[in-house]
């Protein structure tokens, strides 16, 4: 498969720059497998696809303030440090990506806050951009956190090219995220409402929580034609046996699994057993999933609209069928659907 396959012509004016007022009440593009049908509905209709003991897999990881703005030392120029991960706590090394990365080099000094309160160290250099910092704090570790997470602002993905407004805080992230670790939200469980979850559980569907810390590496562009050569980054993963349990009950049931986002697929497929089970783990996982590909566990999906060239994209062609969900992308760019982070939303089934 060629990374050529994946170019579609998107219009700037249909990247979503803000969320739907209400979460559920974006559109919903319903792809049919079996009959090859596409039916256009609103997100809170979703309920009327599953069943009692239909399963739906959520994501439950939470994003972090990871985008950050410092001066650097004697010339004062501002720089972008965006948080990867937590590397020592002990020692408050980070894993970053600096912004312009050439001005940044080892021994240099960040300084962050109005009143510099808060101060950095460039310790290593782990790629082009990408640079170690130790913070330089003397308070305890919660005062640290509290200062740097304070410091930060909600990171938006660069393509939603505007401010970040005080309510991003709540609406770039899901209603059930509880472990944070995140840098970028999984975007399909931002459809869903308290009030569609509840619906839901009346109606006796059963919920599973995985969790996948969101890196970076979905936004990175793919550069190769030849998609097997493409390196996915590695991102930590958590599946419990209660998670495991429920999941495989659902199969075993023969009912539907639905996988609520790429990430929870990518997770699923990352802990599977040959029986097509699901095995609790915990580690990290760099699949990377592209057609043709079969898939062991999830039997239904919800994803956003994704952009042209995306591994997300790709993601979504090899479950719904690469010719059939092209096709799709090619009507939601024809009525108007809104893609990207903040955009509506496809249930392939």
């Amino acid at each position: 498969m060629k990374l050529s396959k994946f170019k579609y012509k998107l219009p700037e004016e249909l990247i979503a720059l803000h969320p739907a007022e209400n979460r559920d009440e974006s559109r919903l593009m319903v792809l049919d497998r079996e009959k090859q049908t596409i039916e256009h509905k609103v997100f809170k209709d979703v309920i009327d696809y599953f069943d009692d003991q239909d399963v739906m897999v959520f994501n439950n990881t939470k994003v972090f303030p990871a985008r950050l703005y410092g001066n650097k030392e004697k010339t004062g120029a501002e720089i972008e440090v965006f948080l990867l991960r937590e590397l020592n706590s002990e020692q408050r090394l980070w894993d970053v990506l600096v912004d312009p990365a050439r001005k940044i080099r080892i021994g240099n000094k960040l300084y962050f806050g109005d009143d510099d309160s808060l101060v950095a160290e460039v310790i290593d250099n782990t790629t082009s951009r990408g640079r170690t910092l130790r913070f330089l704090y003397e308070g305890s570790y919660e005062e640290f956190k509290s200062t740097l997470y304070g410091m930060g602002e909600t990171p938006l993905p660069k393509i939603i090219n505007r401010e970040v407004l005080p309510e991003d805080k709540d609406r770039y992230q899901t209603i059930y995220a509880k472990h944070e670790g995140a840098v970028a939200a999984p975007t399909a469980g931002m459809h869903f409402s308290r009030e569609l979850m509840k619906r839901m559980e009346i109606k006796g569907l059963e919920f599973a929580e995985v969790t996948l810390h969101v890196g970076l590496g979905n936004f990175r562009s793919v550069d190769v034609e030849d998609l097997t050569k493409h390196k996915m980054d590695s991102e930590q993963i958590f599946i419990n046996e209660e998670a495991a349990d429920i999941i495989n009950r659902g199969k075993d049931r023969k009912k539907r699994v639905c996988a609520v986002g790429t990430t929870v697929m990518r997770t699923l497929e990352s802990s599977v057993s040959t029986y097509g089970h699901v095995k609790p783990y915990e580690g990290w996982t760099n699949k990377f999933i592209f057609p043709p590909y079969d898939f062991q566990v999830a039997n239904a999906m919800i994803t956003n609209f994704h952009l042209p060239l995306s591994t997300l994209m790709m993601m979504g062609t090899a479950f719904g069928g690469y010719d059939f969900v092209y096709e799709a992308y090619l009507t939601a760019v024809k009525e108007k659907y809104r893609f990207g982070t903040y955009g509506d939303a496809m249930l392939i089934i």
